[in-house]
């Protein structure tokens, strides 16, 4: 695939450009989705990163994979991933790739089925196009344009509107926890959240676009790359997402820190 971003000049990517590249990503998350069920299944190997957290010879490789395919196809962008130290100092990033090779470690370790693996494209410091793949589900989604975001599972293809799909009168909300924090319990009442159940990788934006959840509130936690590929498939798909001050989230910041988050399937849950 040829250049398709001329950073020089900050050109915005037209529909099709991003289209894509997104979709050309498609056969490649698929594949690192099965490299990683593959090692899980051989036995991982872990080790401990400075800030506690656990990484394991599955995530590097599928890292590994992933940026060294993303750099082929746009090899003027940069790539900052959870998993390398590239581009993290820079402070003037616009135009860039967020990855998390796999979202959600301790479910990878633990054989549970949420952990995902993401990749968001970030155009003028806003998150244009993403994708996420759930190896253990066979669900992967993407979107690289406003209204034209899908999820792909039993070899069918279905677009995402948010269109609400549980009971008349349920709010259901994703948390990150099963022990909500009060403040979290304060945002959850102000919703009439009827039930809530505990989700903790990028999986949560993706059932809010599906319209299975209506609701995911955060206190600051949590990196940029974690949320770039959903934040950019929940928009698209006509979600609203916006810190606790009803701010728009941009990309770039310093440490690539999150701020509070709240996501909505729509204003009308």
């Amino acid at each position: 695939m040829q250049k398709t971003l001329n950073l020089k000049n900050s050109k915005i990517m037209i529909e099709e450009e991003k289209k894509k590249i997104i979709e050309s990503l498609i056969p490649l998350f698929e594949k690192a989705g099965r490299i990683c069920l593959e090692l899980r299944i051989q036995g991982l190997k872990k080790e401990i990163k400075d800030d506690s957290t656990p990484v394991t010879n599955g995530d590097i490789e599928v890292n590994n994979l992933i940026t060294a395919e993303i750099k082929k196809i746009t090899p003027e962008v940069p790539i900052v991933s959870e998993e390398a130290s590239a581009n993290k100092a820079n402070i003037n990033l616009k135009n860039f790739w967020l990855i998390d090779p796999i979202d959600g470690t301790y479910d990878y370790i633990n054989n549970r089925d949420e952990f995902t693996i993401n990749a968001g494209l970030i155009i003028n410091n806003k998150p244009e196009a993403g994708i996420i793949f759930a190896p253990a589900k066979k669900r992967l989604f993407y979107s690289y344009h406003q209204d034209k975001s899908f999820e792909i599972s039993n070899d069918k293809k279905k677009i995402l509107d948010c269109k609400k799909i549980s009971k008349k009168g349920e709010i259901k909300a994703v948390s990150y926890s099963n022990e909500l924090k009060p403040q979290i319990k304060d945002w959850h009442k102000k919703f009439n959240v009827t039930e809530h159940i505990k989700m903790k990788s990028s999986l949560k934006f993706c059932v809010i676009a599906s319209g299975e959840y209506d609701l995911y509130i955060a206190e600051p936690r949590a990196c940029e790359w974690d949320i770039a590929a959903g934040h950019a498939i929940l928009c698209n798909a006509g979600g609203l997402i916006t810190d606790f001050e009803n701010k728009e989230i941009l990309y770039g910041k310093k440490n690539f820190k999150n701020p509070s988050l709240i996501l909505k399937r729509s204003n009308l849950l």
